[in-house]
């Protein structure tokens, strides 16, 4: 970790998902695109993986999370 920022990688799903509720809370998961998401997530403080490796499964994973978090709340 770097001071309390968590560092994220794309396989930490529930992490980046909920930096995104925190980081962007008027944003609705159901609203973005697979490709927004990408840029979403590697403008998180502390994303420290390759943009390049990821892969669409992870990124419904993330999406599904989020979505599941913020309907919950």
């Amino acid at each position: 970790m770097t001071g309390n920022v968590p560092e994220l990688y794309w396989e930490s799903t529930y992490a980046i998902a909920m930096a995104l509720i925190d980081t962007y809370p008027q944003r609705r998961p159901e609203d973005i695109g697979l490709y927004e998401l990408i840029s979403l997530v590697v403008a998180l403080p502390g994303f420290h993986d390759d943009p390049a490796i990821v892969t669409d499964q992870i990124l419904l994973d993330i999406q599904n999370v989020w979505y599941e978090e913020i309907t919950s709340l």
